[in-house]
């Protein structure tokens, strides 16, 4: 059967198939360097799982206290190594990047410390952890404070008012690599390095840690490589590689590593509990496999950021632009233009392709919520996913892809949902 005839019978048309052919064959040199990077990435994995000796006496399962689990042990070591940090606290008992952040925050901070972000206003979910929006248990009733320092207009530090932001009681940086329910630039890897370095010059004691969800293997180098004390991250995001059912990660300095297993777990007891109930596995082959899921959901962001800036829409990042991670930011301007662009990415999803999406209150956010995820595991936004919060701008987060292909054809399916509601025109 033909290729043409396959997607005519999924309900592509012909219009829309040639359009996406144009923009894919425009692409060609960009998905090689992208392939390029993936196999760095996928070398970094494959030394660190040898020089941590991973056999498969590692994946067994562990019950109760998890007492000498060497495969969490040994998962933790290819952590480190893969990410250069010197120590990692990976565990399925964080259930979420957010779950993990709060763990790294609460773990090190103390009454009268203060948050410095320098990179304007978190993500909605960690609002509530830190107190920004009032919540039960939220960092502020613990006598913690924050505050923020936007990045200017064209998306670049405002160095001049992080100095002046910095004072005694800073004590942790809080730096978001990407963008958010936002259309401001991802942080390379570069300018994260570079602002920490900044930052140190003025106050060398202080943490910088990095929120560096969606970031993992885009590019060939990571925050720990470049100054941060912390990264963290969820796996069932870019390091996952769509196997890992659950969990998050943390890598960075020992100290700061240690100071959240002992808030995750409790004081006394720290890493050297937390069963790992059969998951062990999945998490080793996610993390193996990460670096060319990681490269298939970049194509298609990129394809996705090229179709749309075609059609006539604001992209972020646009077509040409280097990447940091793994969103693509579009912004239709009304809430029908996001509900059909969800609506697409669900029709073309292997799980629950049937389901029509809808805006619903989600806890955590506050403002109603659109999410389009037919997937394998609840929630994973490595795999083919797309989110937006029913406000202006009216932007659409697109994200994940395990397989470029299906990648393509949740853009495919969206463009088509867009074309029949006469949204746009080929």
């Amino acid at each position: 059967m033909e290729l043409t005839e396959m997607y005519g019978q999924l309900g592509i048309s012909g219009p829309v198939l040639q359009f996406a052919k144009e923009v894919e064959d425009s692409l060609k040199e960009r998905f090689q360097a992208i392939d390029q990077v993936a196999e760095c990435n996928q070398l970094k994995v494959i030394k660190a799982m040898q020089e941590a000796r991973v056999s498969d006496i590692h994946f067994a399962a562990t019950t109760g206290y998890g007492y000498n689990d060497l495969g969490r042990d040994t998962l933790e070591e290819v952590y480190a190594k893969a990410f250069h940090g010197e120590d990692a606290l990976v565990r399925p008992q964080l259930i979420s990047g957010t779950h993990a952040l709060t763990v790294a925050l609460s773990g090190n901070l103390r009454p009268g410390d203060e948050i410095l972000s320098p990179v304007g206003k978190p993500y909605d979910t960690l609002e509530e952890v830190i107190g920004i929006r009032e919540s039960v248990g939220s960092l502020k009733e613990f006598g913690i404070t924050y505050r923020q320092v936007d990045l200017l207009e064209n998306g670049e530090f405002d160095y001049e008012n992080i100095r002046k932001a910095i004072n005694e009681r800073t004590k942790l940086i809080e730096i978001q690599r990407s963008k958010g329910y936002d259309t401001r630039p991802t942080l390379s890897v570069k300018k994260i390095g570079e602002v920490i370095a900044f930052i140190k010059n003025i106050k060398p004691d202080v943490i910088c840690m990095v929120d560096n969800c969606y970031g993992e293997f885009v590019e060939t180098i990571e925050p720990t490589d470049v100054g941060a004390d912390m990264i963290v991250g969820s796996l069932i995001k870019n390091p996952g590689g769509g196997l890992a059912p659950i969990g998050g990660y943390i890598v960075g300095r020992r100290d700061c590593v240690e100071r959240a297993a002992y808030r995750l777990t409790a004081p006394g007891l720290g890493k050297e509990v937390g069963a790992t109930l059969g998951v062990s596995q999945s998490l080793y082959q996610g993390l193996f496999l990460a670096p060319t899921v990681v490269a298939s959901a970049l194509k298609g962001a990129i394809f996705a950021a090229n179709v749309y800036e075609r059609l006539g829409f604001e992209v972020v990042p646009n077509g040409t632009e280097s990447r940091h991670d793994i969103i693509q930011a579009i912004t239709f301007g009304t809430p029908e233009g996001v509900i059909r662009f969800c609506e697409g990415i669900q029709a073309a999803a292997p799980v629950d392709s049937f389901v029509t999406p809808e805006p619903w209150a989600m806890p955590g956010y506050d403002s109603d919520v659109i999410m389009a995820a037919g997937a394998f595991v609840q929630g994973s936004s490595i795999e083919l996913s797309a989110d937006a919060p029913i406000k202006p701008p009216y932007a659409v987060y697109f994200q994940g892809g395990l397989t470029w292909y299906h990648a393509k054809l949740g853009i495919l399916m969206s463009m088509q949902k867009l074309l029949d509601a006469g949204i746009i025109r080929l």
